[in-house]
This record gives C-alpha cells, structure tokens and sequence, in this order.
C-alpha cells in the first residue's frame, strides 16, 4: 500500500516515506499524518467521551444524593474500578498490539482468533480479581477509608459486579475493530450507550427512588448494551476478521498470556498510580472534602485524558500497522507529528483551567468549602493537563510496538519508587495535603514522560520492522523473509 502524495510531492517510496528535507516537505508530511492520525482518533475520543461521560454523569446524579454518597461512588470508580478496569484494559492491550501488525502485515483472518484467545483470558482474569469487587467495604477500610464511606462503597461495589463482566468480551472485541480501522460504529454505539444511561438514570434515581441501586442498575445494562452492540457488529460485518469460533484461539495461549501480563503490568503501574492520591487524600484530615476535590479535579483531568486515550489508540493502530507494512519512516513521522499536536492540545486545556478554576466545581456540588478546595488545586490540574497530554502517547507508541516490558520497568521507577514517596512526604510531613500529595507526584510523571520522549528519539524504526515482522511469522505461523521486507525499507 502506497503512501499517497500530496500535490506532488515525492513523499513515497516503496510504501513508505522518503527522507523528509525541509518546510515545505515538512509540512505535506505533518499534513498527511495529521488527516491519518485524526480519522482514526476523532471516533474513538468520542467514543470513550460516551463512555467517560456514563461516569462523569453518574457522578453527577450521585453527588446531588449527598457528600457521602458522591464520596462513595468515588471511591469505587477511583480505587476498586479503576483497579480492576486498568488491569483488564492492560490486559487487552496485547490484542491491540497483535491485531495492529497482523492487519499491516495481510493477517486479517487471524484477528479473530487474537480477539478470542483475549476473550479467555480476560474471562479468567476477570473471575480471579472477583473478590475486590465482593471484599471492596474490608478493603477500603484497611487503606484507611471513614467506615461510614466505606461501608457504602462496599454496597455498591456489590451491585456493579455484572458491569465489571461485561469487560473480559468488550476490551478485545473494540480493539480487534480499532486495529481495522472500524472506529465509526464504535463512536455510534458509545453515544446511543450514553443518551439510554441518562434516561436510566433519571429514571431509577428521581422517578423510582432507587439511589445508589438505580445508579448500580443503570451502570450494568449500560456497559453490556455497548458490549453486545459491537459484537452484534463484529459477527455481522467483520466477516475478514471474523471467521466464527475456533480452536485456534486456545493454541499458543501461554505465550499470549505473557504479553498480556506485560501490557497489564504497563498499564496499571500509570493507572494505579493516580488511584494512589484518592487512597492517600483518605487519610488527610476532613477527608471528605480531600477526596471530594480531588475527585472532581481528576474527573476533569479525565475528560481531558480520554482525548488523549482516543490518540493513544490512534497513533497504536498507525505504529502497529505501518510497523506491520514494513514502514518505519512512516511510523516514526506519525509519531513525531502526534506528540508535537498532542503537546499543543495539551497547553490549550492548561489555559482554560486557570481561567475557570475558581468556578468548574459548581457543576458537582453546590458547596462552597468543596468549591474553595478545588479552587486551590486549580494549578496543579492545569499543569497534569498538559503532562497527560503526551504521556498517553507515548504508551499508544508502546503498545503498537510492542514494548511494554520495556516501559513497565520505567513507570515503577519513576512512579513508586519516586513520585509516590515524595508526595507521601510532601503531603504528610511537609504537612502540605492534596497539594503536597499531588505534586510530589506529578514529579514521577515528569520524569517518566522525559525518558520515553528519550527512548523516541533513539529508536531505531527498522529494527522496530525487524521484530514486527519475526513476531508476526512466529504467531501467524507463517515464513515471512524478514530480509526482503527489511530491504524494501
């Protein structure tokens, strides 16, 4: 597949990019790029918009019950959620990876195969972190959580268990369609998702009184509508991809699972790491008000992350299918082209915090001790903005090549073994709260963003076709001469 050009231009050869030379040649390159990466990434932020929004509204309907109530929920989606959920999505990212460079390299009929050997072990993951879900009320107690609060989140940790199962069959089936591209559906069922859990909301909270339960309620059907709609889809017109249920999927499941484990790990070393303020703020004194205004704050910063999630699945599909291709100047210019955009972004949303910092928390509450609690971290939400604006990036960048190992070992040193200490000192023996807690660790995200901007720029991209093309032999199980595929880049 040629890259195209672009009013003349001579920025193909073979498929992939020429050495770029110039503005000029610069320009039609970051173009080019930019229509590619966004195409891709444009339904799938407005997808996970959809399903982030499902959170940010319950959150909503909840906190106007009471302070404990929002608290609660909270905590189940800050701590027990996205515990389990970063471990489940990490665990589906290896069908990203494979299905990525499968469909590159003219595999299409092993995505469905990837997909299904996900679906096993996803389904036995998730049955094994079960008791979080049944234990939540001990748990949080234990991390230091008010009883009152804790027994509550217990309740309704309870009650989104069949949610929590919808998970293992929606992971690998959305990334088995992103990998193809088939991100408009995907964007479709995410809204219509969103507009029936308002109405159900609405209806189970204020109409039939059923508080916590009705949000429970609304939360499970919600997430296996959108499970099933894509595979309703999936099974109707992915007929490349999809060639029904097969044994093939339990073949080389070990080696699967390791990937996965190292995709999981990847993940949830970034995603447990901010759930670790929520726990920490649980401690400080009026925790209530800590863990409220850090909630809110980090439910913005997530409105904003899910951007960036939508690229981070973007600029993975673009690396693992040009990786796949044989492509490295082109995986690496997509690369370039989206940190550089994203960083942008990133300081546009920076702006608009500082700007409204002192207003953006009436949305969720009408309490003005929570509104001037949120106010004081306004600085310290406007510069995550602008880290998380290239950090989910680079992890897309992770993922389409398969690194994950690699970047695991990053995000423990950088996040456990110094950002998590510092904010530890800086909130409690500094005696500096949430402020202390959070920008202590914001200095882990600092320096992790800073060594995987460094790992970029030494990479070597057709070494990175190399591997690609090995692996895809290897899982494929067929004889792809690495040397002619090399040699054509």
């Amino acid at each position: 597949m040629d890259t195209p050009l672009l009013n003349g231009a001579a920025v193909a050869e073979g498929g992939d990019y020429v050495p770029v030379k110039g503005l000029k040649e610069t320009g039609k390159v970051v173009w080019i790029e930019t229509v590619r990466i966004w195409k891709i990434a444009l339904p799938i932020i407005f997808n996970i918009w959809c399903q982030y929004g499902v959170n940010s509204v319950t959150s909503i309907f909840v906190g106007h019950l009471g302070d404990v109530e929002l608290s609660a929920v909270s905590l189940i989606n800050s701590v027990i959620g996205t515990f389990a959920f970063g471990f489940m999505l990490g665990m589906g990212s290896a069908t990203e990876t494979l299905c990525g460079q499968a469909f590159g390299a003219g595999q299409v009929n092993m995505l469905g195969v990837y997909m299904q050997r996900s679906w096993v072990i996803l389904f036995v993951t998730s049955i094994l972190l079960l008791p979080i879900y049944i234990f939540a009320a001990p748990i949080l107690k234990i991390l230091g959580q008010q009883k009152d609060i804790a027994d509550l989140a217990g309740s309704f940790s309870i009650l989104v268990i069949p949610q929590f199962l919808s998970l293992p069959f929606n992971f690998p089936t959305q990334k088995f369609l992103q990998a193809q591209s088939k991100v408009n559906v995907i964007a479709w069922i995410g809204l219509g998702a969103l507009i029936v859990h308002i109405g159900m909301l609405w209806l189970l909270i204020y109409v039939l009184d059923l508080g916590l339960t009705g949000a429970a309620i609304a939360f499970d059907v919600t997430s296996w509508g959108i499970t099933v709609g894509q595979l309703i889809y999936v099974v109707g017109w992915c007929k490349d991809g999809w060639n029904g249920l097969s044994w093939l999927a339990l073949k080389d499941i070990w080696a699967f699972v390791r990937l996965s484990l190292a995709s999981a790990i990847m993940l949830c070393l970034e995603v447990w790491y901010m759930m670790s303020v929520i726990v920490l703020a649980g401690h400080l004194d009026n925790a209530v008000i800590a863990v409220d205004s850090l909630s809110i704050c980090m439910n913005f910063n997530g409105w904003e992350g899910m951007i960036f999630i939508g690229v981070n699945a973007a600029i993975s599909v673009r690396v693992s299918n040009e990786l796949g291709l044989g492509h490295p100047r082109a995986a690496k210019y997509s690369v370039y082209v989206t940190v550089f955009q994203s960083l942008l972004i990133g300081i546009v949303f920076m702006v608009v915090i500082l700007v409204t910092r002192d207003y953006f928390a009436i949305i969720f509450t009408n309490s003005k001790p929570l509104h001037e609690a949120v106010s004081k971290l306004g600085g310290l939400l406007a510069v995550t903005m602008v880290l998380n604006s290239v950090q989910p990036v680079i992890s897309g960048v992770a993922v389409g090549g398969g690194w994950q190992a690699l970047v695991a070992y990053i995000n423990l040193g950088c996040y456990y073994l110094l950002g998590l200490p510092l904010g530890f000192l800086l909130g409690y023996k500094a005696n500096l709260g949430v402020e202390g807690l959070w920008g202590g660790m914001m200095c882990g995200i600092v320096l992790q963003t800073l060594l995987l901007l460094f790992i970029l720029y030494k990479t070597n991209w057709k070494k990175e076709v190399e591997q690609t093309t090995e692996r895809m032999r290897i899982w494929g199980g067929q004889d792809i001469e690495v040397d002619k595929i090399v040699a054509s880049t």
